[in-house]
């Protein structure tokens, strides 16, 4: 019986030294060419194709017309605001967002769920819902508003308005991006450096935040990205008052409403310029950061 297995298996076994032929791998994607292809396919659907509509259009225009489009008075008062409030707001969500993500992650509450799920409501709201809710209860009538305006502090229908539903619709980017590099942070290193006579400050400003900086950067940049180009909850509480609070992407609105098509898209040109820009500076801020958080850990 002994022998007989022996002579199946040894049938059945290759033969001493040779190589058995390896099966072939399944990829789960097709192969390089093919994916690559496509990507580029559908990034030039998405966005290289409307860009250069963009762009083609403004060329229509020659140079001082162009120069006059852009910089005329109405249009550098709402690039200060649009991008002073973004960047406003962004710092805001900025140190709030993170201590948002620090309390859901680091604690146990009654209702943490709860919580945690309502920092994915802006996420789901359609943003004229938040404009109309932020402006019913920050209005003169309103439910804050009615205390803060006879103190001389009016929430509506001006810049502060703008500020605050921006913060609104951009905490949720750096709430989710800080959150889960958090959760990955080893607590054995914080340990250590307690058991080493740190202060909390200490432990925080040397172990916790360096390697949180480049997410928080992130979350940063998101934030500021989405404000730049919110619209729909900006629109009602901003009050759109030419030169004081009045957005670039209203300018921009009301120009096509004039059909100037030109003059809309030279507009957006230099909006889609300087936000390339600024993003361009907080992506190397970025990966400065993490190269030094990398040498400090080596």
């Amino acid at each position: 019986m002994a022998s007989a297995s022996s002579a199946v298996l040894g049938g059945a076994a290759a033969p001493h030294g040779s190589t058995l032929p390896r099966r072939a791998t399944r990829r789960v994607l097709p192969g390089f060419n093919i994916t690559l292809g496509f990507t580029v396919f559908y990034l030039s659907l998405i966005v290289l194709i409307p860009l250069s509509a963009l762009l083609f259009k403004t060329f229509t225009l020659t140079w001082p017309q162009f120069w006059e489009a852009v910089t005329a008075p109405r249009v550098m008062a709402s690039y200060r605001l649009t991008f002073g409030a973004s960047f406003i707001a962004a710092c805001v969500n900025a140190v709030f967002g993170l201590l948002v993500a620090w309390v859901l992650v680091r604690y146990t509450f009654p209702g943490k769920k709860i919580v945690d799920a309502l920092v994915d409501l802006p996420f789901a709201l359609p943003t004229a819902v938040a404009g109309i809710s932020l402006t019913a209860i920050l209005a003169g009538n309103g439910w804050i508003g009615q205390y803060t305006e006879p103190l001389g502090l009016q929430l509506a229908f001006n810049p502060n308005g703008v500020v605050i539903a921006l913060i609104f619709i951009g905490l949720p980017f750096v709430v989710r991006t800080v959150q889960p590099v958090l959760e990955d942070t080893e607590k054995e290193l914080e340990e250590a450096a307690t058991c080493l006579g740190a202060t909390r400050w200490q432990t925080f400003s040397r172990v916790i935040f360096p390697s949180i900086a480049p997410a928080l950067l992130t979350g940063f940049a998101m934030a500021f990205a989405r404000a730049v180009g919110e619209y729909g909850s900006v629109i009602f509480i901003a009050g759109n008052m030419p030169m004081i609070s009045e957005i670039t992407p209203l300018i921009i609105i009301s120009k096509l409403e004039q059909y100037d098509y030109a003059g809309a898209t030279a507009v957006a040109t230099v909006m889609l310029a300087i936000s390339f820009v600024l993003l361009l500076l907080i992506n190397g801020l970025q990966t400065w950061q993490r190269k030094r958080s990398g040498g400090a850990m080596a």
